[in-house]
C-alpha cells in the first residue's frame, strides 16, 4: 500500500495503491468512497480495496476533493486517477486495458459521471505526461449511488455540496446520471436496498432504465432492506451477497 499525490501542484487529492502480484498484468479498479461530497467514508475505501485484492484485482483508493471544492474538481480528480493508473501500469503490475471504477453513494455518482462523460476531459493545472492516458473506465460498479441531483429522488446534500445551494436546475439536471447515458457508456453493475432512506432506490432504477434504453450492458440487484452506507455489508447477510454477484460480474467481463 502506498499513497501518491494526483497532481504535481496540489496535495488536495491523492491515490492509494493496493497492488496485487501474479503471473501477468492484473485488472485494476479505482475506488471512490462516498460521503455526500462533504467527506470520504473510510469503510468504503481500504476495506473495499482489500476485498478487490482477494479477487486478484489491483485497487486504487481515490481521495478526491470535496466541499468547499465544487464541480468539476472531483470529476477532474477521478479522471486523473484513471489516467494515473494507466500511466503507471507497468510499475504497478496493471493491465492498462482493464481499468474500471467503483463508487459508493456520492462516490458512485462521481464514478458514474466519469463513466458517462463523452466530451474531452480537461486537466487541473499544467498538462503533463499522465494527462496523455485515457481517462475513461472500462466498466463501472455503482453501489447505492446518487444518480439524481434534481427531482423527487434527488440527494440534495450531495447536489448542494458539489454545485452549491444556488446551482440552477439545468446544471443539476446536466449532472444527473440517467440523462448522461449514451451507447458509449461502459458496462455497469448496480446495487441498492429497497428501503434506503437517504438515497432512494429510484436513483438506481432510473439509471438502469436509461442504460436499457441505450443498450448498455448492466447487472442490477435490489435487496429488500438495509441502511444507506453499508459498504461491504458484512452486517447485512442478505445485502452482503452483492460482493459475490459483483465478483461474478467482474469475471464475466474479463476482470
Amino acid at each position: 500500500m502506498s499513497r501518491h499525490p494526483l497532481w504535481p501542484t496540489t496535495g488536495a487529492a491523492t491515490i492509494t495503491a493496493f497492488p496485487v502480484r501474479g503471473d501477468g498484468p492484473a485488472p485494476a479498479i479505482v475506488v471512490c468512497p462516498g460521503g455526500a461530497y462533504h467527506h470520504l467514508a473510510e469503510h468504503e475505501g481500504a476495506p473495499v480495496a482489500r476485498w478487490l485484492n482477494s479477487l486478484g484485482v489491483a485497487a486504487f483508493v481515490l481521495r478526491y476533493r470535496t466541499a468547499p471544492h465544487r464541480h468539476p474538481l472531483p470529476l477532474l480528480d477521478a479522471a486523473r486517477a484513471v489516467r494515473w493508473v494507466r500511466y503507471h501500469a507497468a510499475a504497478t503490475g496493471v493491465d492498462p486495458a482493464r481499468v474500471g471504477v467503483l463508487g459508493f453513494s456520492a462516490g458512485g455518482h462521481l464514478a458514474g459521471l466519469l463513466a458517462t462523460e463523452t466530451g474531452p476531459m480537461l486537466t487541473d493545472g499544467p498538462h503533463d505526461a499522465v494527462d496523455e492516458a485515457d481517462p475513461r473506465p472500462g466498466l463501472a460498479v455503482l453501489c447505492y449511488p446518487v444518480t439524481a441531483l434534481t427531482g423527487p429522488a434527488a440527494h440534495r446534500g450531495s447536489a448542494d455540496n458539489l454545485l452549491g445551494e444556488r446551482a440552477p436546475e439545468p446544471m443539476r439536471a446536466g449532472l444527473s446520471l440517467p440523462l448522461r447515458v449514451s451507447p458509449a457508456t461502459p458496462p455497469v453493475f448496480l446495487w441498492h436496498t429497497a428501503d434506503d432512506e437517504s438515497v432512494p432506490v429510484d436513483n438506481s432504477l432510473a439509471l438502469s432504465r436509461a442504460l436499457a434504453r441505450h443498450g448498455v450492458p448492466q447487472e442490477v440487484h435490489v435487496y429488500p432492506s438495509g441502511r444507506h452506507g453499508l459498504g461491504l455489508a458484512g452486517e447485512n447477510p442478505v445485502a452482503a451477497d452483492w460482493t459475490a454477484r459483483c465478483a461474478a460480474f467482474l469475471r464475466g467481463r474479463g476482470w
